[in-house]
């Protein structure tokens, strides 16, 4: 045999197969499509790979992560696969899995709990900080994760009631002219949070609270002047904040509150990138004791798996054009 070429043979033991393997072997397709070198052969518990010695190497490793997040989990999605294996090509090290604790049930049933590294570092901020700051391309799961949190602390009497603002760039209109009463104006802007909540909450009770005024919505510009106690605050899509905007909001804080800033510095839609209120919060505030500051990146996406490409393709074009 060339010697450029290894055979190695990878046990999987006392591990959920279909679990490891994925619908339709969807998980073992990714590792084919990572690593096109080599040749991959499922066989029950086992695994044969021909080729490459160093991405053998580099297989081994991600395979024996996956059994181990089996073995802890009991599944394995898709977008954990994705991470393990965009974390090892990127030279990050496989983080150990961890026990990803559930945050609450939506109203289907489903779990919402961490799926990702970056996520499993967010939900730990989130608990153990006032303020955090959640930044982060699409799809990385920010908003929902603030959300659920905010629902749970509600649902537990942690809190008294939810705000949610977002920054309102129009396009060329003003709230002032559009129709209907305030929250029919800037639902619009906040239509992400209200499907994170509608997924947490019954429509039945999220209209009561709504109408309770105990989950509010509100234009960021509305937020002056206020102090608010007892609350859970998230301000979306931070990044479109200016530096007033964000100054003014985060002397809104009030006594047993929390706050979730959460935001893409690729996609400022201000006329100067350079006046985000986000950006400048967080190098200005980055090691202020009680203040977290959490990057996830596309390894943390858990939306389709061609957002991941998507926005891997559009940093390195914006890379180039620097």
């Amino acid at each position: 045999m060339d010697k450029s070429v290894a055979e190695s043979e990878i046990l999987l033991e006392g591990v959920d197969l279909l679990s490891f393997y994925g619908v339709g072997n969807e998980n073992l397709e990714l590792l084919r499509n990572a690593w096109p070198s080599v040749k991959l052969v499922a066989r029950g518990s086992s695994i044969k790979a021909q080729g490459d010695p160093a991405a053998i190497a580099q297989l081994e490793m991600i395979i024996q992560a996956m059994v181990q997040e089996v073995r802890r989990h009991g599944r394995l999605p898709s977008e954990r696969v994705r991470e393990i294996v965009g974390r090892l090509q990127s030279g990050e090290s496989i983080p150990a899995p961890e026990k990803r604790h559930s945050i609450l049930r939506t109203v289907s049933g489903q779990n919402v709990a961490p799926r990702t590294e970056g996520q499993r570092l967010l939900a730990q901020a989130i608990e153990t900080h006032d303020i955090t700051f959640a930044i982060g391309p699409a799809g990385t799961g920010k908003t929902y994760m603030a959300v659920a949190f905010a629902v749970k602390a509600l649902k537990e009497k942690q809190i008294r009631k939810i705000v949610l603002t977002r920054p309102a760039v129009e396009a060329g209109e003003s709230l002032g002219f559009l129709p209907g009463d305030l929250k029919e104006k800037i639902a619009p802007y906040l239509r992400p949070l209200y499907d994170s909540l509608e997924e947490m909450l019954s429509s039945e009770k999220l209209q009561q609270l709504l109408e309770q005024n105990v989950i509010e919505i509100a234009p960021l510009a509305y937020m002056r002047g206020r102090t608010l106690n007892d609350a859970f605050i998230i301000l979306d899509e931070a990044q479109n904040a200016t530096r007033l905007q964000m100054k003014m909001f985060l002397t809104r804080f009030g006594h047993h509150s929390k706050i979730v800033i959460t935001g893409d510095l690729s996609q400022i839609d201000l006329p100067r990138p350079e006046a985000s209120g986000l950006l400048h919060a967080v190098n200005l505030l980055s090691g202020v004791p009680g203040i977290a500051i959490v990057r996830l990146n596309e390894t943390d996406i858990v939306r389709h798996p061609l957002v991941s490409e998507i926005v891997r393709l559009y940093e390195a074009d914006a890379q180039r054009n620097r």
